[in-house]
C-alpha cells in the first residue's frame, strides 16, 4: 500500500517547529497587542467577532467569500487541525511528505493515517492516481478513508502546486467522498507573487474544503500561536463548524485577547502588515535561491523553493560519504547537519518520507544574520546577498555542503 497507517500504538513524536521568519516583530503588531493587555476576559471559542470578521475580509480579498459565521479561530494551527480532525472522522490521508505536525495530530487521535506520493514537480499534493490507488486498498483492507489533508503552498518542499495539479488532486479526492482540508498557512509568502500564484482547493469545490491557515506562517511571530479554519458554507458542514467549537471549547483552546487583537490587525492587512510580508517573502526568496544554488553545486539535489522560508533537500548522492561519518539514514542525518550548521536541519523521517532516504529541510532564517540588527539590514537591503554577513552564512553553509562530497 502506499503509505503506512497509523494506529496510535506506540509513542506520539513530535516534529519540529516551522521555519521562523528571523525577523523582529512588526512594531504595529507589537503595539496592538500592547494596547490590548488590559483585556482579561477571555475569547469565545472559535473566537470573537473582531477577529471572525478580519478573517472573513482577509479570505473575502483572495476570491473566497466567507461568512463571518463560518470562520473558526484556534490559539495554532495544532489545536484547530485537532479539532478538525475530531469533527470530521474516519482515516486520513496525507501526501508524502507532508507538515512534520500533521502525522502526530493523527497518532494522538487513534486514528489510522495513510501516505500517498506527491507528483514530481511539486510537493504539498498527492499524485491523482496514487490517491485513488490508495483509497481503493484502504477500503479493501476494511478502511474508512475520509479526509484529505493538502497544502498547495508547501511545507516542507517549499513548492507551489500547479492549478492543474490541484484539480486533478482535488477532484479525485472529491469524487471518492473524501473532505479536503487545504493547510493555507504559506501562502502568503510566495517569493515571487506575480508568477507564482497558488490556488485554493476551496475556488475549485467550494463545498468539499474547510481551509486552514496559521498567522505564524505569514503575519504573526510563531510565539503568538493564531490560526483561523474556514468552513464551506453548505448546511452539511454547519455541524462540523459546532463539532470544532465543541472540541476546542473542552480543550480549553481559545486565543488569547490580546493575541486576537493583534492577529485580528494583521488579517485587515494594513499597509505596514502588507509591506512586511511582502519584503520579507522576497528577502527569503532570495536567500533560498542562492542556498538552493548552493545544494546543487554540491551535486545534490531539491526542487525549487517557491514559498516559505526553507528548502529540502536529497543528499542521497553523498551516502557513501556520509556513512563514513555514521550517517546512514535521516535521523542520523538530522543529529549530523544540526551540528554542523548549528541550526536546526529535521530529517526527512519527520516528514513522513522513509527513513532510509537522506532528505532534509534546510531553513534560510539562520542565514540573514545572527542580531536582530543584522536581520533588519537583510530585511532592509536592495540586495541582501551582498551584506557581509548574509554572504558569510552562505559561504558557511555551502561549506558544509561540500565537505560532504
Amino acid at each position: 500500500m502506499q503509505g503506512t497507517a497509523a494506529t496510535g500504538r506506540g509513542p506520539v513524536r513530535y516534529g519540529p517547529p516551522a521555519p521562523g521568519p528571523g525577523l523582529p516583530v512588526l512594531p504595529e503588531l507589537a503595539e496592538a497587542l500592547a494596547c490590548a493587555a488590559a483585556r482579561t476576559e477571555p475569547e469565545p471559542p472559535g473566537g470573537g467577532p473582531e477577529l471572525r470578521e478580519a478573517a472573513r475580509g482577509y479570505w473575502l480579498r483572495r476570491g473566497l467569500p466567507t461568512p463571518a459565521e463560518r470562520v473558526v479561530a484556534a490559539p495554532g494551527a495544532q489545536a484547530l487541525l485537532i479539532a478538525l480532525l475530531g469533527a470530521y472522522g474516519g482515516d486520513i490521508l496525507l501526501p508524502r511528505p507532508c507538515p512534520a505536525w500533521w502525522s502526530p495530530q493523527a497518532r494522538l487521535l487513534g486514528r489510522p493515517s495513510y501516505h500517498v506520493p506527491t507528483p514530481a514537480e511539486c510537493g504539498g499534493v498527492p499524485d491523482p492516481y496514487a490517491l485513488l490507488e490508495t483509497v481503493r486498498r484502504v477500503r479493501a483492507e476494511g478502511g474508512r478513508p475520509r479526509l484529505l489533508l493538502l497544502c498547495v503552498a508547501d511545507d516542507p518542499t517549499a513548492t507551489v502546486a500547479p492549478p492543474e495539479t490541484v484539480r486533478e488532486a482535488c477532484e479525485a479526492a472529491v469524487g471518492e467522498g473524501l473532505h479536503i482540508i487545504s493547510d493555507e498557512t504559506w501562502r502568503d509568502t510566495v517569493h515571487h507573487p506575480h508568477e507564482t500564484v497558488p490556488i485554493s482547493p476551496a475556488e475549485m469545490c467550494p463545498e468539499d474544503v474547510t481551509v486552514l491557515a496559521d498567522l505564524g506562517g505569514a503575519f504573526t511571530p510563531p510565539g503568538w500561536p493564531a490560526a483561523v479554519a474556514r468552513f464551506p458554507d453548505t448546511a452539511a458542514n454547519a455541524p462540523r463548524r459546532a463539532r470544532t467549537l465543541d472540541v476546542l471549547a473542552a480543550l480549553g483552546a481559545v486565543v488569547a485577547a490580546p493575541l486576537a487583537a493583534a492577529a485580528a490587525l494583521a488579517l485587515t492587512e494594513p499597509a505596514p502588515v502588507v509591506e512586511r510580508t511582502r519584503r520579507a517573502a522576497a528577502l527569503h526568496g532570495r536567500v533560498a535561491a542562492a542556498a538552493h544554488q548552493a545544494v546543487l553545486d554540491v551535486g545534490a539535489l531539491a526542487r525549487s523553493p517557491q514559498a516559505g522560508r526553507h528548502l529540502y533537500a536529497d543528499l542521497g548522492s553523498f551516502r557513501s560519504r556520509l556513512a563514513a561519518h555514521g550517517v546512514t539514514d535521516s535521523m542520523e542525518l538530522e543529529d549530523y547537519l544540526t551540528a554542523r550548521l548549528a541550526a536546526p536541519a529535521p530529517g526527512g523521517h519527520r516528514f513522513g518520507d522513509e527513513l532510509g532516504a537522506l532528505r532534509v529541510r534546510l531553513s534560510t532564517g539562520p542565514l540573514l544574520g545572527s542580531t536582530e540588527e543584522q536581520r533588519l539590514d537583510s530585511l532592509e537591503a536592495a540586495d541582501p546577498l551582498q551584506l557581509p554577513h548574509v554572504r558569510e552564512a552562505l559561504s558557511r553553509f555551502a561549506a558544509v555542503l561540500t565537505e560532504l562530497r
